[in-house]
């Protein structure tokens, strides 16, 4: 979790971990209960002591090694990370049975997260998951959770991912295009909603993953979302963020999803920009530094993506309507602060990444604080720690790897929209 290398990072002197530079102002940030006990109350001050654990075992090192005249700084653990993933792309222990339906996302949480620690995943591996995922294709179109499950658009958007951050013509040519836009079109509502799968739930994921698994492999056609900006922005909540359905409590996985649908449909302009900003930076936890996923609930490593994740977005519409004022060469919420959650407090000592201190370890969370971790160190602030700490940039809207992303649309902008085919 923490290494003796230099301090220097992009030519720069690296920032210092919040608990180093100012330790009193930091105490400052720590949850007061006014005196007032309550159950969410408790439990934040449990995580808090949790974090503050972590802190002060980076510190007392630090102030050891300095003693010492020797330089330690935050260290990203990925040797440990990289054994932990390549592992699960061969073989998955017992406990992973639960999620049986979700094995695209698997191969997608996995192949992600290695891409961002800049390592290619070995051919014989690759040839691997795309045989996997091809069997996962079903006949009319879509993804399922696995070989001979039904269609779903949450497995069709993680199936889609892996293929093109592989990337490679035979990963590309895995995806049915024309059965992919017959099953999007079955699963739109008449209002412009998605629902995930046929007689399942309906809200803002669907259109996400609709939008996503569209646009990148060249289907949409104008019929495909009309009116699913519109639906969207319904969800808007008196928060500024968005729920999943019209109506609901503001979340973080949905405020994400829905701010990225509606730049890929380019209605971006419809929601509520001030409110929106508002919300999003009220998630960041003073004391912890990382994102809760609602109001009043515990920091989680996860959001580190969907939370922070959407502030690229925004930055680049503020930035294509040239409001000068909110112009900045840095995102709108803390990212030394993010960095530092990640890095001392999210990484398992086994390999892999965790919800927060106490946690096991997954894929899942592995996936969303190394696309956090990324994004925080997006812009012109150094990079926390090690100069190796730097991971590959993820593209902001479909969370793969950026180089990755371009090459996948690319090819498939070479192909033909296919044409409907008549319902008669």
């Amino acid at each position: 979790m923490a290494s003796s290398s230099g301090s220097k990072a992009n030519g720069h002197s690296a920032p210092l971990p919040r608990c180093v530079e100012d330790r009193e102002k930091l105490e400052k940030q720590r949850f007061a209960d006014d005196n007032v006990l309550t159950h969410s109350a408790r439990e934040q001050e449990i995580v808090e002591d949790n974090v503050m654990e972590m802190f002060e075992i980076f510190l007392d090192k630090y102030q050891e090694l300095t003693l010492e005249k020797k330089s330690f700084s935050p260290c990203l653990d990925r040797e440990k990370h990289l054994a932990y993933l390549k592992k699960g792309l061969i073989q998955l222990s017992s406990s992973y049975e639960c999620l049986d339906a979700s094995r695209p996302w698997l191969c997608y949480w996995i192949v992600h997260s290695i891409k961002l620690l800049d390592v290619d995943i070995p051919e014989e591996i690759a040839a691997h998951v795309i045989q996997f995922l091809a069997k996962c294709q079903c006949p009319d179109g879509g993804f399922g959770g696995g070989p001979y499950q039904y269609p779903h658009l949450a497995p069709t958007y993680a199936a889609i991912l892996a293929l093109a951050e592989i990337g490679t013509e035979d990963a590309y040519c895995v995806v049915n295009r024309p059965k992919l836009q017959s099953f999007l079109m079955s699963m739109r509502t008449q209002d412009g909603a998605f629902t995930m799968h046929a007689g399942g739930e309906i809200d803002v994921r669907g259109a996400y993953c609709a939008a996503v698994s569209a646009r990148l492999t060249n289907v949409a056609i104008p019929a495909m979302f009309d009116g699913t900006a519109q639906w969207i922005v319904s969800c808007q909540s008196y928060e500024g963020g968005f729920a999943g359905q019209p109506g609901m409590e503001a979340h973080g996985g949905y405020t994400f999803c829905s701010v990225a649908a509606l730049m890929l449909l380019e209605h971006d302009r419809l929601m509520d920009m001030t409110a929106l900003l508002r919300w999003l930076c009220n998630r960041q936890m003073r004391y912890e530094g990382g994102f809760q996923g609602r109001t009043n609930k515990l920091v989680d490593g996860c959001y580190s993506f969907w939370q922070a994740g959407a502030f690229p977005l925004i930055h680049k519409i503020l930035m294509t309507e040239n409001d000068k004022a909110l112009q900045q060469e840095h995102f709108m919420f803390d990212q030394r602060a993010l960095q530092e959650y990640i890095l001392l407090c999210c990484q398992h000592r086994g390999g892999g990444l965790i919800d927060k201190p106490g946690k096991g370890r997954d894929f899942y969370h592995t996936c969303y604080c190394l696309s956090g971790l990324s994004i925080a160190q997006m812009g012109k602030d150094d990079v926390l720690g090690n100069p190796e700490n730097e991971l590959k940039p993820t593209h902001p809207l479909y969370n793969i790897d950026l180089v990755c992303a371009n090459a996948a649309t690319k090819f498939f902008e070479t192909l033909p929209v296919p044409q409907p085919q008549s319902s008669s």
